[in-house]
C-alpha cells in the first residue's frame, strides 16, 4: 500500500534474471514446472482439508485484504482449504515460487502476468480483485500541475523499469521531466513544490496529509494504462490437475474481497499483525476506503474478481506496442481464465 508496494512486482529485467536462474535449476533437477497437487500442497488430494500457499507480491497491505479476510473469518476453511499466506518483499520471485511448487497461488498485477508468460512461465490469472489500477503520480497542489499532461519541468521520483513509465514516456507525458530514483519516501516534496513522486492512491495521499502537504493525485489509469491489480494467479498445471482446489480458492478469495470492501476491520487487524514494516491502523483504514471505488468502479459488488477478454487483449496490445514483449511471445487468451468465476460476474 505504500508507494513502493506495487513497485515490488517485477521489472522485466529483474524477473528475467530470476526466471532464468530458476529455469536452470528445474532443468538440472529434471522436475520441469509441473507439480502434482499432492506434491505441491503437501496433502493427498482426497484429504477433506487441502493445504495451499499463496505468495504475496509485497509486504501484507490492503491490496491483499480479501485473502486475509477469508483466512481470518474461516471462509477458506469452509471451502476445504487451509491457506498459508507467504508475505512478499522487494523483488519477490512470484513466477519462480509458483514454478517450483513452493506456492500454488500468488498475488500480482496483470502486466506482470503478461511479462511472466512472455518469458515462458505458465502463470494464469483466475480472478482480479481491483478493476482500476491505483497507480498515480503525486504532485503538490501549489506546483501548478493540474494533470498528467503538464508535468514538464518537474522532477519525478520513480522506480525505473516499470511498464507504466514506458507508457508515459512513449505517449509524451514525461517530455522535459527529469527522472530520478525513488527512495520510498515523499520527504523531498515537503521542501520542493517541483518534486513529483510515483504513488498509489491508497497510500501516499494520506502520508502527504500527515506531513501537512496539500497534494493532487493524478491517476495513470485515466490515460488508458489500466492493468488489473491484486490479481490471483496460479499455474496451468494447477488448473488442469486440481481444478476443484482452484475453484475453491477463487470462490473464497472473491468472497473475502467482498467482505473486506464492506467491512475491513477484521482483515486489517490481521494485516497489521503480519506487517512488520511500519504499517499503521490509520493507513490501513484509509487504504481500505480508497480501495472500494477501485475494486467496484460502478458500485456493484459483482464486479469484484471479474476479468474480460477486451481488457486483457488491450493490455497485451499495449505491451507489444510499447515493445515490452514481442508480438509472438504471448496471447491474451492464455493470460487468464474466467472458468472459476461465478456466472453473475
Amino acid at each position: 500500500m505504500q508507494s513502493s508496494a506495487y513497485s515490488a512486482t517485477f521489472r522485466a529485467s529483474e524477473w528475467m534474471r530470476s526466471w532464468s536462474s530458476i529455469g536452470c535449476l528445474l532443468l538440472v533437477a529434471g522436475t520441469g514446472c509441473s507439480q502434482k497437487p499432492a506434491d505441491s500442497s503437501g496433502n493427498e488430494t482426497n484429504d477433506s482439508i487441502r493445504s495451499v500457499s499463496v505468495q504475496l507480491n509485497w509486504y501484507p497491505e490492503v491490496e491483499h485484504g480479501g485473502v486475509y479476510q477469508s483466512v481470518v473469518d474461516g471462509t477458506y476453511e469452509s471451502l476445504g482449504l487451509n491457506v498459508d499466506i507467504q508475505p512478499g518483499g522487494r523483488a519477490t520471485p512470484v513466477a519462480p515460487e509458483l514454478a517450483m511448487g513452493r506456492s500454488q497461488f500468488a498475488i500480482t498485477n496483470a502486466d506482470d502476468v503478461v511479462l511472466f508468460r512472455a518469458q515462458g512461465a505458465d502463470v494464469v490469472a483466475v480472478m482480479a480483485a481491483v478493476q482500476d489500477h491505483p497507480r498515480c503520480i503525486l504532485v503538490r497542489a501549489d506546483s501548478g500541475v493540474e494533470s498528467l499532461e503538464n508535468l514538464s519541468g518537474l522532477t519525478l521520483q520513480r522506480q525505473a523499469g516499470r511498464a507504466y513509465l514506458t507508457f508515459l514516456e512513449k505517449r509524451g507525458y514525461l517530455k522535459d521531466v527529469r527522472q530520478v530514483p525513488y527512495h520510498n519516501s515523499i520527504a523531498a516534496m515537503v521542501t520542493d513544490p517541483k518534486i513529483a513522486v510515483q504513488a498509489y492512491s491508497v497510500a501516499e495521499p494520506l502520508i502527504a496529509e500527515q506531513q501537512g502537504l496539500e497534494v493532487r493525485t493524478l491517476m495513470v489509469s485515466e490515460l488508458g494504462w489500466n492493468p488489473y491489480s491484486s490479481v490471483l494467479v496460479t499455474t496451468g498445471d494447477m488448473i488442469r490437475e486440481s481444478p476443484d482446489i482452484v475453484r475453491a480458492m477463487v470462490e473464497g478469495t472473491v468472497a473475502g474481497w467482498k467482505k473486506f470492501l464492506d467491512s475491513p476491520a477484521q482483515a486489517n487487524a490481521a494485516i497489521l499483525d503480519a506487517n512488520q514494516h511500519g504499517m499503521t491502523e490509520e493507513a490501513l483504514r484509509f487504504g481500505a476506503e480508497q480501495m472500494v471505488p477501485l475494486a467496484m468502479p460502478r458500485g456493484n459488488s459483482n464486479e469484484v474478481g471479474m476479468m474480460t477478454d477486451t481488457r486483457w487483449q488491450e493490455l497485451v496490445d499495449q505491451m507489444i506496442e510499447l515493445e515490452l514483449v514481442n508480438a509472438d511471445a504471448v496471447k491474451a487468451e492464455d493470460c487468464f481464465t474466467t472458468e472459476f468465476l461465478s456466472a453473475e460476474m
